[in-house]
């Protein structure tokens, strides 16, 4: 059994590299967002990036850095299958992560106006904004000191493979597939 954790810039292409492992390969599917979302829910916060964010800092200051991403690790691991969890945001979340046998982070990372154009397609509840924003958005998860708060510069940086998503899917799942093969051999 193997656990990806998925790191990377908005818009990126962590979605489709999900729907790849799991069509494709057979992966389970964990979410970082969908946990957020469902007690953003429960609290009847507004479905927004800043929501997202305030809550996932709440959590990680509350508990631990690594907070939902080890509860999502411990469903992949009660699971049995290989899995991949997704959006991984800050160091301490990949530092407990790594404490773990067979866990791999990848990252995805595209041209910012691409990711832009990509985000106003897909129509999530977090995506409907103006390319100021979604800079804005970005520059704010980008860097930060405190290991409780989003720093994707930091987590691309700690990645074990970088894809990047600037062509065609095709090219996007070549990638996947080649760090792919090389994983299982060093997993064995």
């Amino acid at each position: 059994m193997i656990i990806i954790g998925l790191t990377g810039t908005l818009g990126a292409g962590k979605g489709t590299i999900v729907e790849y492992l799991v069509n494709q390969k057979g992966f389970e599917h964990f979410s970082v967002r969908a946990c957020l979302l469902e007690e953003i829910r429960k609290r009847g916060w507004p479905e927004n990036r800043d929501s997202m964010f305030n809550l996932a800092n709440e959590l990680r200051s509350l508990h631990t850095a690594s907070f939902v991403t080890d509860q999502l690790y411990n469903k992949a691991v009660r699971s049995g299958k290989n899995c991949v969890i997704e959006s991984i945001r800050t160091p301490g979340e990949i530092d407990s992560l790594r404490k773990n046998e067979n866990f791999f982070l990848f990252a995805v990372d595209a041209d910012p106006h691409l990711r832009y154009q990509r985000i106003q397609h897909r129509h999530s509840e977090t995506d409907n904004i103006s390319f100021n924003v979604f800079r804005d958005n970005e520059k704010r998860e980008m860097n930060a000191s405190d290991p409780n708060k989003q720093n994707l510069k930091k987590c691309i940086a700690l990645a074990d493979a970088l894809l990047y998503n600037n062509s065609t899917k095709e090219e996007l799942f070549l990638q996947l597939e080649n760090i792919l093969k090389r994983i299982k051999t060093i997993s064995g």
